[in-house]
């Protein structure tokens, strides 16, 4: 495997830079100051809102690029670099889709800010874990903020109690599995693999140029532009279809082993 011409590493951050207990570790931000050394440029990239992202890498925010939302928002620090929203009559009849599904539990998610209603309040402490920014309303439809994805929560399995639910909207907009909780609504082109399309293009930059690391079904596309896509051994099974290679579990630094061969 020769690692010499990369020149972006990409990764995902829930299961795959971070780890069972939503942390980065202190051997990665170590790595991360070697990368630069090297002038190898840092992406996160995640289904998370982007404060949610910058808060877990605060050391480092003003040195690397995010791709937030599932590739909804990309920023390089205050500089927006991509926003695809979701059509807002489309938003209103999702929601009333969701509203069917038992069990389940809508977000709407704002560049910056998520919003939920009163039912959610019940899991409003694992909710905080992934958007650090929210409002609560009694209701999403009066809601008038740009809305860029609908999060879809169920306290059990979202892949058996959600995804059969919403599949069949495949044809109007990205339905990701994005976690063992969690399926994504978001536009047609507002996915990990889009944004990181247009990054690529704006540098220059071929598929043995990129490396990218993934564990779900949001990572999918982008794992397909590079020569070097790692799946985390924790990782989904259509990941490891994907993915050209294999690393450690997120609990046992499978992005750092991988990064320590790359310095």
């Amino acid at each position: 495997m020769d690692l010499s011409q990369i020149k972006m590493v990409v990764t995902d951050m829930d299961g795959t830079l971070l780890n069972s207990n939503h942390e980065v570790s202190p051997r990665f931000f170590e790595i991360f100051t070697a990368l630069q050394q090297k002038n190898i440029q840092f992406v996160a990239a995640s289904g998370r809102q982007y404060h949610s992202i910058v808060d877990k890498l605060k050391p480092i925010k003003e040195e690397i690029l995010v791709i937030a939302e599932n590739g909804a928002l990309v920023k390089d620090k205050d500089r927006e670099l991509l926003v695809t929203p979701i059509q807002q009559d489309l938003k209103d009849e999702l929601l009333e889709v969701i509203d069917q599904i038992e069990g389940a539990h809508a977000m709407l998610c704002g560049k910056y800010n998520a919003y939920f209603d009163g039912r959610s309040a019940a899991f409003l402490g694992d909710l905080k874990e992934y958007y650090s920014n929210y409002e609560i309303h009694e209701s999403l439809k009066d809601v008038t903020d740009e809305i860029i994805k609908i999060a879809v929560y169920h306290n059990q399995n979202a892949e058996t109690h959600i995804y059969p639910a919403l599949k069949d909207l495949e044809h109007l907009l990205k339905v990701k599995v994005s976690g063992l909780y969690w399926v994504d609504l978001n536009h047609s082109d507002a996915h990990k693999g889009y944004a990181l399309e247009k990054l690529m293009k704006a540098q220059g930059l071929s598929s043995n140029e990129v490396m990218v690391f993934g564990d779900y079904n949001n990572d999918l596309e982008m794992l397909e532009l590079s020569d070097y896509s790692f799946a985390m051994a924790n990782a989904h099974p259509n990941v490891k279809k994907v993915a050209k290679f294999n690393t450690a579990s997120n609990d046992d630094f499978g992005v750092e082993r991988i990064l320590e061969q790359l310095i």
